[in-house]
């Protein structure tokens, strides 16, 4: 039996490297006997990772793991499940055609005689709703379950094959008020009976309220710990940031235009409550920076016209437009680079010179519809010169260039448009640092032929370093503005986790 001080859970110097991105490096992290930990981070500092490791879904690559003192290999799903370590993925793994109590024993359904017996999967099912307090009935449908009830069903899941070390990533990230203050009595009663909860959230005020302790990463290591007597806002995210800003940003203060974008009280789809107001002028690079979930991409969607915004103005060059498709958003000068490229930017097994020229098909065509061929490969041949696409020739399949060279692809294929607006999301996820440096330059280059630019990104120093000004959106509101003059990653952290009267340095 394992000795009262030794952890339940222990990941010492866990490293995990996918090609090109070093995604951890020499993790340590421990879990003690009915915890609740707070694991934290920008986008992209290993907390997801790190938690499909612990999950059996990803293999480390270096490190080692311990279950009270003992080494394992958590090689598989399955693996991870006996040793008593489940994770609750944000995107719940539900089955809405089964009841709630099928979902729960889904593949490890009790049997007799061959066949499934319902009334033990029912009644064991009732037991352990009622270990977590949610009152349905086993042969409820799925489908008839609000999201947090849902929730909940994963959690019962969890519980069901004895899990003492519960994931919960962003677990409040869909959930109402109400249901996520019932998931906050669910943490702490499971805790009182004895499980370990390793409890990710961007949302640091649930952090503040259910922590035990708080492990902070930071580019894939380790940046620090806090216990219960040191965890604050304002300590919270003092770790989570403090980088320097790399030195191949070069954007410069430029002269201006008139405005070309104005949003006025926009609503969207996904944020129905909540209005976005604010403008861009000829010239300008603005910044959008937020954590996820933030409704940024569901933003820059609705402005090309993918999602139908549920109220509000946006009027381009002074003229309002009617945003009822991408084709509408197109005609009026907006042009959309999706954080995606490969699903929602290309057709990948496509020539690049097809790809360039797909949005201009109908602009360009001939008389009887037929394909203009001469204007195609002039605008491939113009765009693979200008933006420097590394490819043999213009008839190269997409799918075999490289990251940053599919993205110059995909810019090209709207700029051959002669845009006025440009929208780019996660301009340069997924790509090496020399490609990084060359989009940053062709935002540059665009700025200054007077294209006005919105940009979202995850990562900071992309956002401080290339952004004449900054939006900040936290749940689906604009929180704050910061000029550029004023720009650190803590005054925007501090509006991306909700904060908006932190910084003195924001307008509202």
């Amino acid at each position: 039996m394992a000795e009262a001080d030794t952890p339940l859970l222990e990941v010492r110097k866990v490293g995990k490297q996918f090609p090109g991105v070093r995604a951890l490096h020499d993790v340590d992290l421990t879990v003690q006997h009915a915890e609740v930990l707070a694991v934290i981070g920008e986008n992209g500092a290993g907390k997801s990772t790190l938690m499909k490791i612990l999950a059996g879904v990803q293999l480390p690559d270096s490190g080692q793991i311990l279950i009270e003192g003992k080494s394992v290999q958590l090689s598989s799903v399955k693996v991870s499940l006996d040793c008593g370590v489940a994770l609750i993925h944000q995107e719940l793994n539900l089955a809405e055609n089964l009841q709630v109590g099928e979902n729960i024993y889904l593949g490890r359904e009790p049997s007799r005689f061959g066949f499934i017996d319902r009334q033990r999967l029912n009644a064991d099912a009732k037991q352990v709703l009622s270990q977590i307090g949610l009152q349905v009935e086993p042969t409820t449908p799925l489908s008839e379950l609000s999201i947090g009830q849902r929730q909940m069903v994963e959690i019962a899941k969890a519980m069901s094959v004895g899990a003492r070390v519960l994931i919960m990533d962003e677990p409040t990230s869909s959930l109402s008020s109400a249901e996520a203050e019932r998931l906050f009595v669910v943490v702490q009663e499971l805790r009182q009976r004895g499980v370990s909860i390793i409890y990710i959230s961007h949302r640091l005020g649930e952090v503040r309220a259910l922590a035990d302790r708080v492990v902070v990463l930071r580019d894939g290591k380790n940046a620090g710990m806090l216990s219960s007597g040191e965890i604050s806002h304002d300590n919270m995210v003092r770790m989570m940031v403090g980088r320097d800003i790399s030195q191949f940003y070069a954007r410069k203060q430029v002269p201006v235009g008139d405005v070309v974008l104005s949003v006025e009280s926009l609503r969207t789809a996904t944020w129905p409550e909540h209005e976005l107001t604010f403008s861009i002028r000829e010239g300008e690079i603005v910044g959008v920076s937020g954590l996820v979930g933030a409704g940024r991409t569901e933003m820059l969607q609705t402005l090309f016209g993918i999602e139908h915004p549920v109220a509000g103005k946006v009027i381009v060059e002074g003229q309002q437009i009617e945003l009822k498709s991408p084709l509408a958003a197109i005609n009026a000068g907006i042009a959309l680079v999706p954080e995606d490229r490969k699903l929602n930017g290309l057709v990948i097994d496509m020539s690049v010179r097809h790809n360039i020229s797909l949005a201009a098909l109908s602009r360009n065509r001939l008389a009887g519809g037929f394909l203009n061929r001469a204007t195609e490969i002039r605008d491939a041949t113009q765009m693979v010169r200008d933006l420097r696409i590394k490819t043999p020739n213009d008839a190269q399949i997409t799918r075999f260039l490289s990251g940053g060279n599919q993205q110059k692809v995909v810019l090209g294929k709207w700029l051959s448009m002669k845009p006025k607006i440009l929208l780019l999301d996660e301009p340069t996820r997924g790509i090496d640092v020399g490609a990084k440096q060359e989009i940053y330059h062709l935002m540059e280059t665009l700025a200054k032929e007077g294209l006005a630019v919105l940009f979202v990104s995850s990562e900071m120093e992309e956002i401080m370093g290339m952004s004449d000004r900054a939006i900040v959106m936290h749940e689906g509101r604009i929180t704050g503005e910061i000029q550029r003059a004023d720009l650190s990653e803590e005054s925007i952290m501090q509006l991306a986790t909700g904060n908006a009267n932190a910084a003195s340095t924001v307008t509202n």
